[in-house]
């Protein structure tokens, strides 16, 4: 059988796509049923009808498993064609479009692997690297372009925040509030407090 390349891990494997995608389907939907901390490597090869060896010689761990699952099985921002309104407003309204997207379908998911990681410092790192480093590309690169349009000035105050910003005010609304945040509440946050951060930058004292 000819190997493949995993495009969640880059690594080359003999399993096709076709069989790693029903092994990271059965990853997601016992994260469902079970949570992380529940999860097992044998429960994921019996669901899947593979070996524990297979899981182990392809991921090497649960923590890589299951964030290669999640990396393959759920909308990310950085998978999606590059952003480039013209405009820095346009940008970020465009960036809240995916994370409430994000956000609507798999809060409750993501929300039990931010707990997970609060135990699992090799989860955690995992997590940064194949998950949230990508997606901060995607705004890096935005913030970059505004910089070079001129709209911002390079390095401002704000800019080490943003990326944690997004992330809080698209799920924390529903901890506040008992709602989704949707795209209306993202939009406004842009307009109300992250372009003003940006373009009108207060020095740090």
């Amino acid at each position: 059988m000819p190997a493949h390349l995993d495009p969640a891990s880059g690594r080359r494997t003999r399993l096709t796509p076709e069989r790693e995608g029903e092994i990271y389907a059965a990853v997601v939907q016992l994260l469902r049923e079970v949570g992380y901390e529940a999860l097992t490597m044998q429960e994921v090869a019996a669901r899947a009808k593979c070996s524990t060896a297979t899981l182990y010689r392809q991921w090497q761990s649960k923590p890589g498993l299951v964030v290669a699952a999640l990396r393959h099985q759920l909308p990310r921002p950085d998978a999606e064609p590059d952003i480039d309104t013209g405009s820095l407003r346009g940008d970020l309204h465009a960036l809240a479009d995916r994370l409430v997207r994000v956000a609507h379908t798999e809060h409750e998911l993501m929300a039990g692997m931010a707990h997970a990681i609060l135990g699992q410092p090799e989860l955690a790192r995992i997590m940064r690297e194949q998950l949230t480093d990508p997606a901060k590309e995607v705004l890096d690169r935005v913030l970059q372009r505004a910089t070079d349009r001129g709209e911002i000035y390079d390095h401002t105050p704000a800019q080490a925040f943003c990326h944690h910003l997004m992330l809080a005010i698209a799920h924390g609304r529903h901890i506040m509030e008992g709602r989704q945040a949707d795209e209306e509440y993202l939009k406004s946050f842009v307009d109300a407090v992250l372009l003003p951060a940006l373009e009108h930058p207060t020095p740090l004292s």
